[in-house]
C-alpha cells in the first residue's frame, strides 16, 4: 500500500530540517541527534505508579511499575539504535506505555554501546539483566525494537539453552541477520528513515565482519529455534529489515514455536517511538501490550 501519509510528512519534515544521515555522523553526534529528537517525537508520557533507576550487576536499568505489588510479572526491554545509539531516555515513553497497558513491570536495560563496547557486550548485559529478572519475578518476557529486537531474540535463545523459561518474546522490526541484500533492503535502501548505509554503519561499529554470522549476532542463523519462547514479530512494509523479520517468524513457525507475525503496511522503521507524529504508534503499542498481558497473566 502507499506510504502512510503521516509517515511521509515526518520524513519530509526531517529532510526539510537537514537531518544528516546517521552514517555521516560520529557515534557521539548520532547519540546527541536521537536524544534531542526524543522529546519532540515521543508524545506525552503515560503515568505509572513508580519509576526507579538502579543497577543490576553493574548494568543500569530503569524499572517501571503500574502498581504497588512486587509480585507483578516483568518485561525486560531492550531499546533500539543499532547497538550504537539509544538509551533509557529515548525509550522512556515506550516503556511507560507498555507498563501501563500490559499491567506488568518493565525493566529497561541500558546495555553497553558500540563502538566503545563491541559485541558481545550488549548481549552479555542483556542476558545478565534477564537472569536477574527471572530470579525475582513470577513470570518474565523479553521485548525490544530493532537492535533491541535482535537482543531480545538472542536472549530468548540463551534462555532456552539455560533452561530459563520465558513467557514471551516481542520482536519489533528486529535485526535478525547480517545480510544486507534482501529484497526489502533493495526496495527500501534509502528514503524511509533507516537506510542500507545506516545499517552498514551500525554493523561495522558493532562487530567484526568475521563474527557476524554468530547466532548471538544473527539469530536467524541459529542451528535450531525449537523450544524458544512464543513470539510476536512485528515488521513494517517500508523498512529495510522487513524481510529478515518475516524470515525469523517463518523459522519460528517451522520449529513449532507459537508465533504471530504482524505487518504494518505503509509504515516505516522506528515508528514505535513516533507517537507525537504518527497516530498508528498507539496501535502498535497496544498490540505489544496485549501480547505481553496475555502471556504474562494468562488467567
Amino acid at each position: 500500500m502507499p506510504l502512510d501519509p503521516q509517515a511521509r510528512t515526518y520524513l519530509e519534515r526531517m529532510a526539510e530540517l537537514g537531518i544528516r544521515p546517521i552514517n555521516e555522523l560520529t557515534p557521539e553526534e548520532a547519540r546527541q541527534q536521537i536524544e534531542q529528537g526524543t522529546a519532540l517525537l515521543g508524545g506525552p508520557p503515560e503515568e505509572v505508579a513508580s519509576i526507579a533507576d538502579r543497577e543490576v550487576g553493574g548494568v543500569p536499568v530503569r524499572v517501571y511499575a503500574p502498581g504497588d505489588s512486587s509480585d507483578l510479572p516483568v518485561t525486560v526491554y531492550f531499546h533500539g539504535g543499532g547497538w550504537v545509539i539509544g538509551s533509557l531516555d529515548t525509550h522512556d515513553v515506550v516503556c511507560r506505555a507498555i507498563a501501563s497497558r500490559a499491567g506488568c513491570r518493565v525493566v529497561s536495560v541500558d546495555y553497553r554501546l558500540a563502538p566503545e563496547h563491541r559485541f558481545p557486550a550488549a548481549v552479555e548485559d542483556s542476558w545478565a539483566v534477564t537472569r536477574w529478572a527471572a530470579a525475582q519475578a513470577p513470570s518474565v518476557a523479553v521485548a525490544g525494537d530493532s537492535a533491541g529486537g535482535n537482543l531480545a531474540a538472542v536472549v530468548a535463545l540463551r534462555a532456552r539453552d539455560a533452561g530459563l523459561g520465558l513467557a514471551h518474546q516481542v520482536l519489533v522490526y528486529p535485526v535478525t541477520d547480517c545480510r544486507l541484500d534482501t529484497d526489502s533492503y533493495r526496495r527500501n535502501a534509502e528514503g524511509y528513515g533507516l537506510t542500507l548505509n545506516g545499517m552498514r554503519y551500525f554493523w561495522d561499529l558493532y562487530i567484526a565482519e568475521g563474527d557476524r554470522t554468530h547466532p548471538d549476532a544473527s539469530p536467524l542463523r541459529a542451528e535450531s529455534l525449537t523450544g524458544v519462547a512464543p513470539a510476536l514479530v512485528i515488521v513494517c512494509e517500508y523498512d529495510p529489515l522487513r524481510d529478515e523479520g518475516v524470515a525469523y517468524a517463518d523459522r519460528l513457525r517451522q520449529a513449532g514455536v507459537p508465533v504471530r507475525l504482524s505487518e504494518y503496511e505503509g509504515m516505516i522503521h522506528g515508528f514505535l517511538r513516533l507517537g507525537a507524529v504518527i497516530d498508528r504508534t498507539q496501535e502498535v503499542v497496544d498490540e505489544v501490550a496485549e501480547a505481553l498481558r496475555g502471556a504474562l497473566s494468562p488467567d
